[in-house]
């Protein structure tokens, strides 16, 4: 029997960050994941956590963690499948450590992935971005933070992990300006800033005075410290419940960080954008991830199918009916001809 625990250092602290090169993110994804099946694992089996071993964990225990997520906690499908994608990764890692586990983790390796619907993604219209930014209230305590904040986002169409870890050194607003961006698989891009993007972030970071001198990253929250992503997602959010008494339809959306992403991908292909200059714009690894705006926006495919014309189809002959059928159908509809004088 092998301790579990022998083989959850090197999985983290070597494998995930030094041979995988897996962003911070995604590896604390995966220790949230490992740390739930460990938890579910030493309950189930009335064990310390330190007292687990490989063998423990087989394929029907991890099924029914699986159930668990989904029928207690209430997890969503895709959140199971991202929990199943960690526990694969870590069961791959322990058979390449020890080859005589090998038999024993391709049974759980090959637990296949759950299908999920195809969902659509939310974006705004352009006159609800308005709205959203119109809200702004500039005089307020942090009203320019958050127009620099919220231009920003809609300019590059940054994921908010992105903007998070900007810091001033990835800001060039002199001669072209432009903003670097530090993506997901540690890649990174530059995106051009329009000018109102450049004057909102002059008028920030005249106002930005950071707790800690030292501090490199370019957004605070209202006590001076970092934001974090759950700070900005309450920013977004707060605009939002305002918009909604200029703006109606916004009511019938959910608009967090990433709405304002899709956003920016739509009105980018609305413009005449190729949809390859988009996927780069977004920092796609996969084109195939950029199609799902070309399926879900009705104008461009109205636009479509303007371009084609319907073919000739010929009318049939309407039935001729005699006569007599035709009073007969008219008698019903005419109650006069009952009447006796």
């Amino acid at each position: 029997m092998t301790y579990i625990a022998s083989f959850i250092k090197r999985f983290f602290s070597h494998y995930l960050p030094v041979q995988k090169g897996l962003a911070a993110n995604t590896i604390l994804a995966y220790r949230d994941a490992i740390k739930l099946l460990l938890c579910y694992a030493a309950n189930t089996l009335h064990k310390n956590v330190e007292e687990l071993c490989v063998e423990n964990i087989d394929e029907s225990l991890v099924l029914e963690f699986l159930d668990h997520l989904e029928n207690t906690r209430g997890c969503s499908a895709r959140t199971r499948n991202a929990r199943l994608a960690a526990i694969r990764a870590f069961f791959s890692f322990i058979a390449r450590e020890e080859p005589s586990l090998l038999l024993h983790c391709q049974r759980i390796r090959t637990i296949p992935i759950k299908r999920t619907q195809h969902k659509t993604v939310g974006y705004l219209e352009e006159n609800e971005l308005q709205a959203l930014l119109d809200t702004i209230e500039l005089n307020s305590r942090t009203g320019v933070r958050d127009k620099a904040l919220l231009l920003l986002l809609y300019n590059t169409g940054a994921r908010v992990s992105e903007i998070v870890g900007l810091k001033e050194a990835d800001l060039r607003l002199d001669g072209v300006a432009q903003i670097k961006l530090l993506g997901k698989g540690n890649k990174y891009r530059t995106s051009p800033l329009w000018d109102e993007t450049v004057e909102a972030l002059n008028g920030y970071l005249k106002q930005r005075t950071a707790k800690d001198p030292a501090e490199k990253q370019l957004f605070l929250n209202a006590n001076r410290s970092p934001i974090t992503r759950f700070g900005v997602r309450y920013i977004i959010c707060k605009y939002a419940q305002k918009a909604k008494n200029k703006c109606p339809s916004i009511a019938s959306k959910t608009v967090s960080p990433h709405t304002i992403r899709h956003t920016t991908a739509m009105h980018l292909l609305r413009a005449g954008n190729d949809i390859n200059m988009v996927s780069y714009w977004l920092g796609h690894a996969d084109i195939n991830t950029t199609h799902i705006y070309v399926e879900i926006d009705m104008e461009m495919k109205r636009r479509m199918l303007q371009k084609t014309t319907a073919p000739d189809v010929k009318k049939t002959p309407s039935w001729q009916k005699p006569s007599i059928l035709k009073w007969l159908d008219a008698l019903a509809k005419t109650p006069q001809l009952c009447v006796v004088n």
